[in-house]
């Protein structure tokens, strides 16, 4: 009987190997997926004035114009062609100028798109008290795990009260030294809990599912107020840092508002990445220019369909 056992314990142990092998290779041809994605993109934004092709694209990230083809439709849910159409600096400005009607500003007060499905989503921030965040968050036991989505892998960390950051990342480490930086003295574990399982949801193509995410954050009063300005960008849609500062009542704080944006703590889920120039030109991100652009045509893609 034990030597059954015995056996039957290293079978598990052998399939629990190979299944987590299996996923670990899944995950690591997502990322490969999105670098390949962004770097083609990158290539088109460089060379646009020559407009390449689609087989001197596949070239550049090394696959044949068949696969590349395939590849991005399954990533993006359209074409190169018409994803371009997406990023491209006069789609900004229309998005920008559609933004100046009385439809639109509705939506924008309410946070709904109207494609149906942001109506069940809804993202709460909760401020930390000072008494949370005091000697580098002294008080703070913060849980951290990494998952996946369409723009690379992700660190996503909470708190017991919700999300506290959420940042890209390379691979999967320790805790991340900007988080750390944020919150120096916090006893931290690699742990996953529900609110980061939420947040992760996002990535997923059916939110009628999805809880709502709550977001537990240390931030000055007016950080804060951008940050909640942010969440009522609709999916698919832009908006400009002199626009944000005018809707939080501070019009003449565009640059103010530009610093809050950058102090961001949580990616996507707070959307700094629909902000952009009153130009049309995507601006900086903390995460890479070109993961802006490919977050915005992604996102115009699912909001189209």
């Amino acid at each position: 009987m034990l030597k059954n056992s015995a056996t039957f314990g290293f079978f598990l142990h052998d399939n629990f190997r190979i299944f987590a092998s299996k996923n670990e290779a899944v995950n690591n041809q997502h990322q490969q997926d999105y670098y390949r994605i962004a770097e083609a993109i990158e290539y088109i934004r460089s060379n646009f004035r020559k407009q390449p092709g689609l087989d001197e694209v596949a070239a550049q990230v090394h696959l044949s114009p068949f696969h590349f083809q395939r590849l991005f439709s399954e990533w993006a849910g359209t074409t190169p062609k018409k994803f371009l159409q997406y990023i491209s600096l006069e789609h900004a400005k229309q998005l920008l100028k559609e933004q100046q009607a009385t439809l639109f500003d509705t939506a924008f007060e309410t946070g709904l798109s109207g494609t149906g499905r942001l109506h069940d989503l809804f993202i709460g921030i909760e401020g930390m008290t000072p008494a949370e965040y005091k000697n580098g968050g002294k008080n703070l036991l913060i849980s951290y795990s990494f998952g996946d989505s369409p723009f690379g892998k992700v660190v996503v960390a909470s708190t017991s009260k919700g999300i506290c950051y959420m940042a890209f990342v390379e691979e999967e480490t320790t805790v991340p030294e900007d988080l750390k930086r944020r919150f120096p003295r916090a006893v931290y574990q690699m742990k996953s809990d529900l609110n980061q399982q939420n947040a992760l949801s996002i990535f997923q193509s059916d939110w009628s599912r999805l809880s709502d995410i709550k977001l537990h954050l240390k931030g000055t009063p007016f950080q804060l107020k951008v940050w909640e300005a942010l969440l009522k960008i609709p999916m698919g849609k832009l908006s400009t840092y002199g626009r944000i500062a005018a809707q939080i009542g501070n019009a003449g704080a565009s640059r103010a508002v530009g610093t809050a944006i950058g102090s961001n703590p949580v990616s996507f889920l707070i959307p700094c990445h629909r902000v952009i120039q009153s130009s049309g030109n995507m601006g900086g991100y903390m995460w890479g220019t070109t993961r802006k652009t490919v977050m915005i045509g992604w996102e115009n893609v699912q909001t189209d369909r």
